[in-house]
């Protein structure tokens, strides 16, 4: 039953926890997101800066490379998947509009994978019964 549960729930949730038990209130955890963790060294002279909120984007990336795999099962836990992702969505977007340190372009961007992953489900899921209907049909 772990297969149903949106992969996307992981960089949500350590956003969330980053922002609601941040040292300092909301602006001490939104300056944490973007405080440097690491720097590496490039060639052209420069280092390139990543903090914590671009190692989760990362992370939501893969996992949303993972949701659009899963999206492409015909299994019936799939429905149950799309609910899920569709529940996450609305719990992100009202933490987006009415959350404060929600208000970010790391969450926007966390949102919108979301929002994609929820869209994939729906379409695949959509065009996948649309071609079992024309297979079974003729």
């Amino acid at each position: 039953m772990l297969i149903a549960l949106p992969l996307l729930v992981i960089p949500v949730a350590i956003y969330a926890v980053i922002i609601l038990t941040g040292a300092g209130g909301v602006a001490g955890a939104e300056q944490a997101l973007q405080d440097p963790v690491f720097t590496i060294p490039m060639v052209s002279g420069g280092g390139w800066t990543i903090g914590a909120g671009d190692i989760i984007l990362f992370l939501a990336l893969i996992l949303l490379f993972f949701e659009l795999l899963k999206s492409t099962s015909s299994q019936k836990v799939a429905i149950v998947n799309h609910a899920l992702s569709m529940i996450l969505f609305v719990a992100s977007l009202v933490a987006f509009l009415l959350v404060k340190g929600f208000a970010t372009s790391t969450f926007f961007l966390i949102l919108t994978m979301v929002m994609l992953d929820v869209l994939a489900g729906f379409i695949v899921t959509i065009i996948s019964a649309r071609k079992d209907l024309d297979f079974g049909g003729g």
